[in-house]
């Protein structure tokens, strides 16, 4: 399995947020760099032409003359542009990325986010022709309220943030969503480990996790030819953060339940 990461993701003076926090991209990456079946390749920054996919030119502008934050963002679009490309030809791949996207929308951004991440590669693949449909799972501890925004008009997008109140209610309400779904061009995941139990969510266990990218990696198998790809947004409980991606891309490689 491919790791999307650039060693500019662990630069914390691009933002004051929560997202910037030193040692978030630290506890991630050390956990990471354990597993010897992972590997590790660096992504290049999104062109602004690929930026305008998902977002207005005069929202891009508005972000540009803080030029820490524009690059940082630009490269963590880049990561999830190649994290799509990646994925479509059938490897799993995980994008550690920080500025999260999942609440950038056309024409602006919330929550630490400022490009929509997900969105923008999703609609490179679109804008290529490779793909006609897909499904984005957002596990994030908030509603993707950007990716839906920014992906409002393609109606063979299909896209799941679960609202369940426990973490069995949460894995069956994806188990019951993705049955009824016969075949897409990809999946996509905005992974986000803040629905942890002991991050603001305090939903999720690590094993749950591990759950999570098992479904995903089968029903990408079983539906769409095994392209899948994920996406970083929330999770800042650090002291768990590093385990609870890597117990997840272990199932989203290739785990079984």
């Amino acid at each position: 399995m491919k790791i999307i990461f650039h060693d500019k993701f662990y630069d914390t003076d691009y933002a004051n947020d929560g997202a910037a926090e030193p040692g978030r991209m630290e506890s991630i990456m050390d956990a990471i760099s354990r597993e010897k079946t992972f590997e590790i390749v660096h992504p290049q920054p999104a062109s602004e032409e690929e930026l305008i996919l998902a977002h207005s030119l005069p929202y891009i502008n508005t972000v540009r003359p803080d030029t820490k934050r524009y690059n940082m963002a630009e490269l963590a679009a880049g990561a999830a542009i190649m994290a799509a490309e990646i994925g479509f030809t059938g490897e799993p791949v995980f994008a550690v990325v920080r500025p999260p996207g999942h609440h950038a929308s056309p024409d602006s951004a919330w929550g630490y986010c400022v490009f929509c991440n997900m969105g923008i590669a999703l609609l490179n693949l679109k804008e290529q022709g490779k793909i006609k449909s897909a499904f984005i799972l957002d596990f994030d501890a908030h509603t993707g309220d950007g990716t839906k925004m920014v992906l409002s008009d393609w109606k063979e997008c299909r896209i799941l943030n679960p609202y369940a109140d426990t973490s069995t209610r949460y894995i069956k309400e994806i188990q019951n969503f993705i049955k009824d779904i016969p075949s897409v061009d990809i999946v996509g995941v905005c992974a986000g480990f803040d629905t942890y139990e002991k991050d603001i969510g305090r939903k999720l266990s690590t094993h749950d996790y591990y759950v999570i990218g098992v479904l995903m990696k089968e029903f990408s198998q079983k539906a769409a030819n095994g392209r899948r790809f994920a996406i970083l947004e929330g999770g800042y409980y650090q002291p768990d953060l590093g385990k609870n991606v890597t117990a997840f891309c272990k199932g989203f490689s290739n785990g079984e339940l």
